[in-house]
């Protein structure tokens, strides 16, 4: 008896994730209704062939977790693998086999299970409180606040000064206020200006007249002119040289600068949005850095956290930028192994989020399988113990050798930063980590965390 004689097929139907059945000959005899939204096969389609014509998952032809199970009895739990929808699109799933018996205990098939990988990364995103904002992407306390102010100041035409260390992602936070503001539908261009040479920046902020040195033939426009209506990010501004400082404070405040060999002003519509990873109250302070145009930048600051202080979204970077790298490595990467996200989780990142993704890429070169293992991973997180990671004592002979932390001691880590952060305040920590509070109590009960008094209240 198949499973859909013993289940009407509203029941079948009703379950989340694909299921399908097959008889002692391979051929399907059941097919339910998710089955066919994640493979993109009609039920009529499925019925009475070969389960590898329809499935064609990427083990079908030598390592059939079905046959393994109908071989040996022994069920198949939450295998990551493959299979090529009808759309010609691979998609990552995890299956579940059992044998299918009749009331008398005899095999008559078997049956499978299996969950869409990618679906379920999006709908646990979703019910975690994953948020993203242009492509920042983040769901702890520090983020969700940068998350909120970005379209509020997004709508208002102000200088930000965005700051943060290098990697932390100032480029893309203004990419996000240019994306969400009145200017969206004109250009965003970007200007780094450590990497400009002194003697260049200046025309290549604003151009120049045709004669106005030896090689100028003709016009050219410079970065203001070019954002024109739209936006100009300044990144690094604090290497832009003191005496251009003067004329950038001007365009700031007059909105209208002159080309190199011009005599008239031309007007600047354009917003500029700065960012630096350096102190500018500092070179202030140094005489390296206008006062006056340290003010007119700073009309409103965001401060982008480090990676260190928000170890709760490194599952999540993870996911969104292997989703974004397995296509450019002709991969199909279901996520990570336990062991690794350990690793990941306990990594301090000098480089933040730009360090993740360039460990991130090395992985999914050396990848071979569906889940990035501690060996994909540089060298660097599981051989050397370095003073910046007490992540483990390795075995430099081996990534699979070595006391490493468990996922569970890293959860205790987050638990014990999270509180620490807000003071004792469980309410305030457990919403930073994106679980319920009542969670947060029976975790910090199983790890025997002492938690601190939260402040202004005796225990």
């Amino acid at each position: 008896m198949a499973i859909a004689d013993g289940l009407p097929g509203s029941a079948i139907d009703a379950i989340t994730d694909g299921v399908f059945t097959v008889d002692t000959g391979w051929r399907v005899t059941s097919f339910n209704s998710s089955a066919e939204r994640i493979t993109g096969i009609a039920r009529e389609s499925a019925l009475g062939r070969p389960c590898c014509d329809v499935f064609r998952a990427s083990i079908c032809e030598t390592q059939c977790a079905l046959r393994q199970t109908l071989t040996t009895g022994r069920p198949v739990v939450n295998q990551v693998v493959y299979i090529v929808n009808a759309h010609g699109v691979r998609v990552p799933i995890s299956i579940s086999t059992a044998v299918l018996r009749d009331e008398h205990g005899g095999v008559i098939g078997g049956v499978e299970t299996f969950r869409d990988l990618a679906e379920a990364g999006a709908l646990r995103r979703e019910r975690d409180g994953a948020v993203t904002c242009a492509d920042l992407v983040g769901r702890s306390s520090a983020m969700s606040r940068i998350f909120e102010i970005l379209p509020v100041v997004a709508a208002h035409d102000i200088t930000v000064l965005i700051e943060g260390e290098s990697g932390t992602g100032k480029e893309l936070a203004a990419r996000a206020v240019h994306e969400l503001s009145p200017r969206r539908q004109k250009r965003f261009v970007a200007v780094s200006c450590a990497a400009l040479p002194e003697a260049l920046i200046e025309s290549e902020l604003f151009g120049y007249r045709a004669g106005a040195f030896t090689d100028a033939r003709r016009d050219k426009p410079g970065r203001f002119a070019v954002a024109d209506g739209g936006t100009l990010f300044l990144d690094e501004i604090g290497d832009i040289p003191l005496a251009l400082q003067a004329k950038l404070l001007r365009v700031l405040q007059e909105r209208e600068y002159e080309p190199l060999g011009g005599v008239e002003p031309v007007r600047a519509d354009v917003r500029v949005l700065a960012a630096t990873h350096r102190d500018l109250a500092a070179l202030v302070e140094e005489g390296r850095f206008r006062s006056d145009l340290y003010y007119r930048i700073n009309v409103f600051r965001v401060l982008l956290p480090p990676l260190r202080d928000r170890r709760d979204d490194i599952p999540l970077l993870t996911e969104h930028i292997l989703a974004r790298l397995a296509p450019a490595h002709g991969k199909d990467l279901a996520g990570v192994a336990d062991e690794a996200l350990a690793l990941l989780l306990a990594h301090d990142y000098p480089g933040n989020v730009r360090e993740l993704e360039n460990i991130l890429e090395h992985a999914a070169v050396l990848c071979q399988g569906g889940l990035v293992q501690v060996a994909d991973l540089p060298p660097y997180l599981w051989q050397d113990v370095g003073p910046r990671s007490s992540a483990v004592a390795r075995d430099s002979r081996s990534p699979a050798v070595g006391r490493r932390r468990t996922l569970r001691e890293i959860e205790t880590v987050l638990i014990e930063d999270a509180l620490r952060q807000h003071h004792g305040n469980r309410t305030a920590a457990a919403r930073a980590l994106g679980i319920d509070p009542s969670t947060l109590f029976r975790r910090i009960k199983a790890a025997g965390i002492d938690v601190p008094p939260p402040r202004g209240r005796k225990r």
